[in-house]
């Protein structure tokens, strides 16, 4: 089976750090000023691609600022002009409604270069401290699934009739639509039995958490093999964090110091494990995967496996890639030089393997 080329991605900083809060060249900062260079920044090494979390409480601590996801995907799409702008999105928080016509809109700003992310919450805080009640897991799935429908039916353009159990909508319609194209692209996340059927059914790209190679091509196959009723094929997307070098022993080197990072933050309150495993719904699949791989990161991170020499990184990518991974969403820290590094030294040897 032949897959496409890989593309790549960053995670737009809007927690102000992907890993150590305490990182000497990599102050913890989730500024506007900040993520809008680091994005434009990404759009002239040449990325693809960008995803900006949502969260309304930064999940490394409710003290510490967290960049507002939709105004800056917005003011992204207005600033850049070829890079994809990625928007997470939690059911939960908005009526399907405006949330198709804020993304009509973005789309309409970006010239069609937006998607949104379907993550069907986890973290428990940002939902009940404002009085909304969190649902059990599948019952999230499930709204999540209906919500859906109504979103894909009103970004295509149709004149929306629903009925189900949690929206009533009768005889909607929004416009502009997408000007570009069909409707903006659906990304969603899970590797629960509840979220593998959403992603099969309704998602035009999975986002998959970071782990060993061989969990991966068993979710990969399992979702393959389910039915789906969307005309174009599910693709494929891994979430990881990159520690890369001229030598295999300086990518262990600082892969080490990361690990005497996260040692040093669990002495000095920053545990981000700690503080995601006591707030988070711990029926979510996700945190047996991270508990079976320790890593540095988030969304798994560095178990993806793209810490080595720059040659053995680029292999890995293009055996990621050969397995159907497309879509490649990065972290790096210090993020900045970091991203860049990749840039110059790793894309294009993956672009090489890949023409060979």
């Amino acid at each position: 089976m032949a897959y496409n080329p890989p593309r790549f991605g960053v995670w737009a900083n809007v927690h102000g750090t992907f890993a150590s809060t305490h990182h000497p060249e990599d102050p913890v900062d989730a500024s506007w000023n900040r993520v809008k260079n680091q994005i434009l920044l990404a759009e002239k090494l040449g990325f693809d691609s960008t995803l900006i979390a949502q969260h309304n409480i930064n999940v490394f601590g409710e003290e510490l600022d967290e960049l507002e996801g939709w105004t800056a995907a917005a003011a992204l799409a207005a600033l850049t002009e070829r890079i994809e702008i990625i928007a997470a999105i939690k059911p939960l928080l908005i009526h399907p409604v405006p949330l198709s016509k804020f993304t009509l809109g973005i789309e309409e700003i970006s010239a069609g270069r937006f998607g949104i992310n379907l993550v069907n919450a986890w973290y428990k805080p940002e939902l009940e401290k404002a009085g909304i009640p969190m649902p059990e897991h599948d019952e999230r799935y499930a709204y999540g699934a209906e919500w859906l429908k109504v979103v894909r039916s009103l970004t295509a353009g149709e004149r929306t009739n629903f009925s189900g159990k949690w929206f009533e909508i009768e005889d909607y319609l929004l416009r502009p639509a997408s000007r570009t194209r069909a409707r903006p692209t659906v990304y969603a996340g899970g590797e629960s039995e509840a979220a593998l059927a959403l992603v099969a059914e309704q998602a035009d790209v999975w986002f998959i958490n970071g782990q060993p190679a061989e969990d991966v091509e068993r979710l990969i196959a399992n979702v393959r093999a389910r039915p789906r009723s969307l005309p174009n094929p599910l693709r494929y997307g891994l979430s990881a964090f990159v520690i890369a070098r001229e030598t295999e022993e300086e990518a262990r080197e600082e892969l080490a110091f990361h690990w005497e990072l996260n040692a040093f933050d669990k002495e000095h309150g920053g545990d981000h494990a700690a503080r995601f495993y006591k707030d988070a719904d711990r029926q979510a699949i996700m945190w047996q995967t991270f508990e079976r791989n320790p890593h540095i990161g988030v969304n798994g991170g560095t178990a993806s496996g793209l810490v080595g020499s720059y040659d053995a990184v680029a292999r890995k990518i293009d055996d990621w890639n050969q397995m159907g991974i497309e879509t490649f969403m990065l972290q790096f820290q210090p993020f900045e030089a970091e991203m860049e590094r990749f840039a110059v030294e790793v894309i294009p040897r993956v672009r090489k393997l890949a023409q060979s």
